[in-house]
C-alpha cells in the first residue's frame, strides 16, 4: 500500500473515532479504541400524593364511555370533556365527536356537556335542537352555579374569582342572571364598581385553591366588610390537595415535572408552585415532551399530574427516565382521596366497558 494512502486511512480512522467520541459525549468516554460507559448516579423519583384524576374528571370520562356503550357512536361532546389530549384522543377513537358549539351537533343527537359546565344559553340552544343531553358538569361546579344564582336572586353584586376565558368561568357567567364581576388579582378589587357596597358576594372558580384565592378574598373583605361568600371548605378539594402535596414535594427535590395540558389551569398552577420554590419546573403533556438535558446535575425528581391527567402519562414519563438512568421510585405520604360522584340516572346501570377501564388503569412503577 502506498505510504500516502496509508496515512489517509489512518487520518480517516482518527476522524471517525473523534466523531464517535463526540457522539457519546455525556454518556461515555474514550479509552484507547473503546468507548467506556460513564458511571451514572441513580435518579430518585418522588411521586406526589394525590396526583392525576379527581372525582369530577373520572365521572366525566365515565359518562362519555358509558354513553358510547349505551347509545353507540357517535356521541357528541361540547368542548373537550376535560383538558387532556390523551383523554380526548382516546375517547375520539372510540366514537366521541368533540364540538365547540351546539349548532355543530345534528338535531336529536346524544350530546354531553363537559366537566367545566355550560351557560344557560347553551342549555337553551340544546333544547331548541331537541338534543338528548347528558350533563357531565362537575358537581362542585354545579354547586358554584347554585350559589351564584342564590346571591343574584337576593340582589347582590357577585364577584367571581377566576380567569376570564376559562371554560368554567364562561359557563358560570352564563348561569348567574345578575351583575357579575370577574377578577383574579387583589389589585383589581380597588377598581370594582358595585351598586351597593353592603350587598356584595363572591364565588370562585373551582380549579383555584384556598392559597390561590386568599389574597383576593382578603382584599375584598377589606374593601367590602359586609361581603358574603362560601366557606373555604367548599373550594375544590382536589385542587387544594394537589397543591398541598406539591408544596411538600418541592422541599425534597431538585426538579419538578408536572404532567398535564398547557390549557389546564390547575396544572399550570402546580408548575408555578415549583417555580416559586426556585426549582426548575416543567409542564409536559406526555413523555415525548421530556427533555433529558433537564436532568443534568439532578439527583431527585418530583413528579405530579394535573387533575385531568391519567396515571398512564406519569408511568410513561418514569419509563423514559429509565432509558438513561437507574431510577428508584417512591410516593410521598399524602391524602388518600376516596371521593366519588354519582352518575346521571340514565347511565347509572350501564356497565363501563372493560377496554375503557384498561386504558387508564396501570401498574405503578
Amino acid at each position: 500500500m502506498p505510504l500516502s494512502e496509508s496515512h489517509e486511512i489512518k487520518a480517516e480512522s482518527r476522524a471517525l473515532r473523534q466523531s464517535w467520541a463526540r457522539a457519546v459525549k455525556g454518556i461515555g468516554f474514550m479509552e484507547g479504541n473503546a468507548v467506556m460507559a460513564e458511571p451514572r448516579a441513580a435518579l430518585k423519583v418522588i411521586l406526589a400524593q394525590p396526583r392525576g384524576f379527581c372525582a369530577g374528571v373520572e365521572r366525566a370520562i365515565d359518562i362519555v364511555e358509558r354513553a358510547l356503550e349505551k347509545y353507540g357512536a357517535p356521541v357528541y361532546v361540547r368542548h373537550e370533556i376535560v383538558h387532556n389530549k390523551r383523554v380526548v384522543d382516546t375517547l375520539r377513537n372510540r366514537g366521541a365527536i368533540f364540538v365547540e358549539e351546539i349548532d355543530e351537533v345534528p338535531t336529536g343527537a346524544v350530546t354531553i356537556f363537559s366537566a367545566h359546565g355550560v351557560s344557560q344559553k347553551v342549555e337553551s340552544g340544546a333544547k331548541l335542537r331537541d338534543l338528548d343531553v347528558i350533563d357531565a358538569t362537575c358537581p362542585l361546579v354545579t354547586k358554584v352555579h347554585k350559589e351564584g344564582r342564590r346571591y343574584a336572586e337576593k340582589g347582590y353584586d357577585i364577584v367571581l374569582i377566576g380567569h376570564l376565558g376559562h371554560p368554567e368561568v364562561e359557563g358560570t357567567l352564563g348561569q348567574i342572571p345578575g351583575t357579575v364581576h370577574v377578577i383574579s388579582e387583589p389589585h383589581e378589587v380597588e377598581t370594582l364598581s358595585v351598586r351597593d357596597s353592603q350587598r356584595v358576594a363572591f364565588v370562585t372558580q373551582t380549579t383555584l385553591s384556598v392559597n390561590d384565592t386568599k389574597d383576593v378574598i382578603a382584599a375584598l373583605k377589606a374593601r367590602f366588610p359586609a361581603i358574603i361568600g362560601p366557606d373555604t371548605r367548599d373550594i375544590c378539594y382536589a385542587t387544594q390537595n394537589r397543591q398541598t402535596a406539591v408544596i411538600e414535594l418541592c422541599k425534597q427535590i431538585d426538579l419538578l415535572l408536572v404532567v398535564g395540558a398547557h390549557n389546564s389551569s390547575n396544572s399550570n398552577r402546580l408548575r408555578e408552585i415549583g417555580e416559586n420554590f426556585g426549582l426548575p419546573a416543567y409542564l409536559i403533556e406526555d413523555a415525548g415532551m421530556l427533555d433529558l438535558h433537564w436532568l443534568e446535575g439532578v439527583n431527585t425528581v418530583g413528579i405530579t399530574a394535573g387533575a385531568s391527567a391519567p396515571e398512564t402519562l406519569v408511568q410513561e414519563t418514569i419509563a423514559k427516565l429509565r432509558t438513561i438512568r437507574t431510577v428508584g421510585v417512591e410516593t410521598l405520604d399524602g391524602v388518600r382521596e376516596n371521593v366519588h360522584f354519582k352518575l346521571p340516572p340514565e347511565l347509572a346501570e350501564v356497565p363501563r366497558p372493560k377496554d375503557a377501564m384498561d386504558a387508564w388503569a396501570v401498574e405503578p412503577a
